[in-house]
This record gives C-alpha cells, structure tokens and sequence, in this order.
C-alpha cells in the first residue's frame, strides 16, 4: 500500500470517528434534555450548541402550544426575557466603538433629569446592576404607576437611592431604561430599531424582534408557569398556568425580545467574529465581571455569582461562562476558554435551564459532569475523593483524618448541603444520607442541615428517624414550616 494512500485511509478514518462521536453525543444530550423536560413538565424547548464558532446542532422538543398541540419546531419564538440586557451590553460597547461613549461616564454627562445623588453613577454601574438606584417594579415585578414613562420616570426619582454606587450587587431595571434613553439620545435613533438595525439585521436575525404578550408574534411557543406571586412573593403552587406579560416600550431594554434558537446562535457567531464589535477588547471588557468598590464579585446565586457589562457570569477556575438568563425559563451560555455556546429556551417559567446547561457541556468536556464532581470547591473535591475510595462510609472520620493534616481545608454548611443535593439528583440517596449526616455533625446549631437530612431519611423509607430530624430542625427555628407541616402530617 502506498503512502499517499494510507494517509487518505487515516483521514477517513478520522473523519468518520468524528462523525460517529458527534451523532453519539447528539443522541445523549436528545435523551438528557428528554429526560429533564419530563421531570420539570416543561413542555416545549429549544436548544442550539455553538461549537468553534459554527451551529452544531439545532433541536427542538415537546409543545410549543399545550391547547392546540402544536409542537416546537426550529421556527418557534420565545421570550428571552432579561437575556435582552446582554444586548444592551452589546449596544453600549458599539456605541464605545464608535466614541459616543465611555464605559466610565458619569450618566449626568447625558442624562439631566436626575437627581443630585444619581449624578455621579456611571454607565458601567448601570450595566453591571452595581448603581444603587431605586428599582422601577414592584414586588410584583409590574412596572410603578400607571404603565406610562412619564410617570414611572418621576416615581422612581423619588424613592431614595438604596446605596453607595459601586457598593454591592443589586439587580435593577431603572438602570437598564436610562441605558435606553442614552443609546437613544447618541444614536438618534430609538433604541429598539438602534437595536434591531445594529444587531439584529446585521446577524440576520429574521425571526427575532422586541414584542410582549399583546403582539402577534410569528410562530409564538407562549408561555406556561407553575410560579405565581402571592402577596410579593414568588411560589411555585405546581399547576401549569398560562402566563403573561406586558413589557412597555420603555422598559424593553430590561426585557422584551422575543426570538429563536437559531437566531442567537447566529448572534453569538456574529458577535464571536467581530460582526457586532470590531474590536476583541470590547468583547472582553463587556464579559469581565464587574468588581465592587471592596474589589469583590457578586451575582444572583452561588452559580451565576458575577455580572459584566449587562451579562451575568460564572465565575470559576474551570470553564467559567457569560450566562445571560431570563425570565427563569430561558439561558445561554458562552464558555470563553472553550470555544463553545450553549442556548436553551423554554416555555415554563421556573424551568431555570442556567441549571442544567453544564450538563450538557459536559457531553463535550467530561469533567463538567456533575457525576463527575463538577462545580464542587477545591475542598470538597478532596473530600469526594477519599469517600468515594470508602464507599461514602465513615464521611466524619474521613473528614476529621483530612482535616487533622490539612488545616487549610474547611467547608461551608451550604456547599456540602448543596452536594447532597447533587447526589440525589444522581439518584445516589444513600451518599446523599450519608453527606446530610455528616452536615449534622458539621453544623449541629443548623435548623437546615437537619431539615435536609430528614428529608433524605423520609425519602429512603425511615421514618421514624426523619420524625426526630424534622424535631430538631423544628427545635432550632420555630418558623420551619416544612418540618412543621410534616410532623403535623404523621400525628
């Protein structure tokens, strides 16, 4: 056989191994989110996998529509929420570019009527939800007064300002409507059409437009939730609802785009490949976390716990991620480091995909799988790493033996109590009983930890132990009604 031969033999061979990897990872990740969707009863998604700059795969699943059973399709549009304020982070850093703007500026330099202790916050500050600034909502997330922008305008401008600019982290959507204002006042243009002009038409987001429940929208999935807000306060009563919502032309810079998998897809190859922002520092500056005066990071949660310039973050060691959210039903994650986005849109609030989006990444890199310790602190790998070895037998002493030659090592309450989670997410409830124990022995003045673990009792059939679990927790926090209303159950 001769040499030139051989070496097209290797490249078919290599090319038909990639070929049967790709389709084999395309099935598992279809059976994942099969699986998911039926244990979150979400009934339609989309999802699209960006991989090296080019659209991998594009799938959709379940009813876009319950009434008439209408399926998800590729055309199908959602709601993406506060996703929208990533384009907002876009639209300031073009209007950088071009130098309209600086990131740095006070927003007094273009906005006037505001008040004295408003003047020195800065475009940054609005963007990374840092300004202090009264919120334009309520607690039932509708906007202040009667749904017109001069009224909320001079109602928000009364409300005192919640702290020192740059102090903490405090989601806001006023300062995502003075945005709109200022990218409307340096581009004479409204800030939608600056939007749709700049973004959407020059990645040919066909399918993409800003629009609320009152617009007929293309091919629209609607929207389905089991939250509902009672008295300020967001519970899931677990029936599927219609939802709703009205988002006015003000406010839409908050939130108020509607699109498609495929469509952000086309997004990110445009902004990966210098079609939105010319240069790479700007890509790089709007996707840095923000730190606070005190020089730290803040977030939403223990998972997206950082915010950049309009975009929420996950910051890391391993793979960290931009992670714009919405609406607790749609996601998009883009892993720098890894060349790889993921994008998943719902139609049920309180689907929260930001959750489960690793999973799938871990289909490309397998040390992203939960299964495999994912997420878990330096610490607490060390630790999984010699119960593992021990069959999760004797977790306190293993601790104890670590923490004896160790003295650096500690772990938090809430970390361990999160992985016990994890585990019976894995259907491993015996290690998930065995790490819930140990958080009792860890934490023994913790109402939660003994919550958490009598749960875990009552799940594996041992009643009897839960019931003096849920006494202890129910001991230490009178107000626990999760304990109360099970011990009250089994009188």
């Amino acid at each position: 056989m001769n040499s030139s031969f051989k070496i097209i033999l290797l490249l078919f061979a290599s090319t038909l191994s990639q070929q049967v990897f790709a389709q084999s990872t395309s099935d598992s990740i279809d059976l994942f989110i099969k699986e998911k969707m039926s244990k979150l009863k979400i009934p339609g998604l989309q999802l699209a996998i960006v991989k090296n700059n080019r659209l991998e795969k594009l799938s959709a699943y379940g009813l876009a529509n319950i009434e008439h059973q209408v399926a998800v399709d590729s055309k199908s549009s959602f709601s993406i929420n506060s996703m929208t304020k990533a384009f907002v982070g876009v639209a300031i850093m073009q209007l950088q570019e071009w130098g309209k703007l600086k990131v740095e500026d006070h927003i007094s330099q273009y906005i006037l009527d505001i008040p004295d202790d408003w003047k020195s916050i800065t475009i940054r500050q609005l963007l990374s939800n840092t300004s202090g600034l009264p919120n334009n909502i309520d607690d039932k997330e509708q906007v202040l007064g009667d749904g017109t922008e001069g009224k909320n305008w001079e109602m928000v401008k009364k409300l005192p300002i919640q702290f020192k600019p740059g102090e903490r982290f405090s989601y806001n959507q006023t300062g995502y409507y003075i945005l709109g204002r200022i990218i409307t006042k340096l581009s004479g243009k409204h800030f939608t059409k600056f939007i749709d002009d700049n973004q959407f038409k020059v990645a040919t987001m066909s399918a993409t437009q800003f629009g609320d429940s009152h617009d007929i929208i293309p091919n629209s999935a609607g929207a389905y939730s089991t939250i509902v807000n009672v008295d300020g306060k967001w519970i899931n009563d677990g029936k599927l609802h219609n939802a709703f919502a009205t988002f006015p032309l003000f406010f839409r810079t908050a939130t108020g785009i509607i699109s498609t998998c495929e469509d952000l897809a086309k997004w990110l190859i445009a902004l990966q490949s210098g079609k939105l922002l010319n240069n790479k520092n700007s890509v790089q500056q709007m996707l840095t976390s923000v730190k606070l005066n005190d020089g730290h990071i803040d977030g939403f949660n223990r998972l997206t716990n950082g915010y950049a310039l309009g975009w929420p973050t996950v910051v890391r060691d391993e793979h960290p991620a931009a992670a714009p959210v919405g609406g607790m039903r749609s996601a998009l994650f883009v892993y720098p480091k890894d060349d790889l986005s993921i994008i998943v849109l719902t139609n049920l609030q309180g689907s929260n995909p930001e959750w489960f989006i690793d999973e799938i990444a871990g289909y490309y890199f397998p040390d992203m799988k939960i299964a495999n310790g994912f997420g878990l602190s330096k610490n607490l790998k060390l630790l999984r790493q010699q119960l593992l070895k021990n069959n999760f037998q004797n977790s306190f002493k293993i601790y104890s033996n670590i923490k004896s030659s160790n003295k650096a090592f500690d772990l938090s309450e809430d970390e361990v109590n999160w992985w016990g989670y994890q585990l019976i997410e894995q259907n491993m409830n015996k290690e998930a009983l065995q790490i819930f124990q140990l958080n009792t022995l860890l934490f023994p003045k913790s109402a939660n930890v003994y919550d958490s673990y009598a749960e875990t009792l009552e799940l594996l059939g041992n009643r009897k132990e839960a019931i003096i679990n849920y006494s202890k927790s129910l001991k230490l926090n009178p107000k626990n009604e999760n304990a109360r209303l099970f011990l009250e159950s089994k009188k």
